[in-house]
């Protein structure tokens, strides 16, 4: 670089420094208007710093405006550049050992994995090497059919009702009507109301299924999720509750089915999600909040903590 060249001068005893010197102090003229790393000195690398002439050296036309500090600038310039260049080469060095150690660590964890995959220990010192069988993958046991059916136990089935069972439910009268529908889900009403869930359940579920745009649809599937809830079957339940909510939010029983869907959570121990189902009804039926279903909702309300 520049300050490289300016460094390369002559040194003292060379006579023809002087010589050069005084040449371009020649052409140049007026020395406090120009700075000395202008000069063009003859071009022999100096390679020990004290070999710079100094400052009061015998010279035609003194050069007495002049010290040594930029002249030893110029050597510090020159070997810092050396130094860089040095520098590099070792940061490069650096790297490219740092790149091998990585591929080699990867290497040996390669190889390290598949031992330990493959559960290879070494043998005892002194002990003879012996070729040990591998031995064969064995996947999971697949029994016979006769032995499957032996090891899975049938599910059992429901307890038949007793007699006495049968003749209170046969007590209750279906209705028969000219509309049917309306005669399923009142028979399904009936059974619930008599505490027989098992069979309200059972009848309901027909309902729903065999006259889903029914004109009592949003009643019939509100009480199918209040017939599970007293059953003892939150989940089902809740399922029934949050489909009738959805299905139709204007729904004569829709807003029935979200306050007990909230309730449900609480059997449930579901905090978070009865929360929600409270703050949605009391945001989207204010007017049941605090009438019709006023005091159903207050109570859910003290039943659990919201944020």
């Amino acid at each position: 670089g520049a300050a490289r060249r300016d460094a390369l001068v002559g040194g003292v005893e060379d006579h023809e420094y002087a010589a050069c010197l005084g040449a371009a102090l020649d052409r140049v003229g007026d020395l406090l208007r120009q700075p000395l790393l202008q000069l063009r000195p003859c071009r022999q690398r100096l390679d020990r710093a004290r070999d710079a002439p100094e400052a009061d050296h015998g010279l035609p036309r003194q050069v007495g405006d002049v010290g040594d500090t930029q002249e030893r600038q110029q050597v510090v310039l020159a070997h810092r550049a050396e130094a860089d260049v040095a520098q590099d080469h070792r940061l490069g060095r650096r790297t490219l050992e740092r790149h091998g150690l990585a591929q080699l660590t990867a290497r040996v964890d390669k190889i390290e994995a598949a031992q330990s995959a493959a559960r290879i220990e070494p043998p005892a010192i002194g002990a003879p090497v012996q070729a040990e069988a591998v031995p064969p993958k064995v996947g999971p046991v697949q029994p016979s059919a006769p032995a499957r059916a032996q090891a899975e136990p049938k599910a059992a089935e429901p307890a038949r009702p007793s007699a006495e069972r049968v003749a209170a439910v046969q007590k209750i009268a279906k209705p028969q009507t000219d509309d049917a529908g309306d005669d399923e889900y009142t028979y399904g009403f009936r059974l619930w109301e008599a505490g027989f869930y098992p069979e309200a359940e059972q009848q309901l579920r027909l309902y729903v299924d065999k006259y889903p745009t029914h004109a009592r649809i949003s009643y019939g599937r509100n009480l199918l999720g209040r017939a599970y809830l007293d059953d003892g079957k939150p989940k089902e339940a809740a399922a029934w509750f949050l489909k009738n909510y959805q299905a139709d939010k204007q729904g004569a029983r829709a807003p029935d089915s979200l306050l007990y869907l909230a309730e449900t959570m609480i059997a449930l121990k579901d905090s978070k999600r009865a929360c929600i189902a409270l703050a949605e009804f009391g945001e989207t039926y204010p007017a049941l909040a605090t009438g019709r279903l006023g005091d159903q909702y207050r109570a859910d309300k003290g039943k659990v903590t919201c944020n």
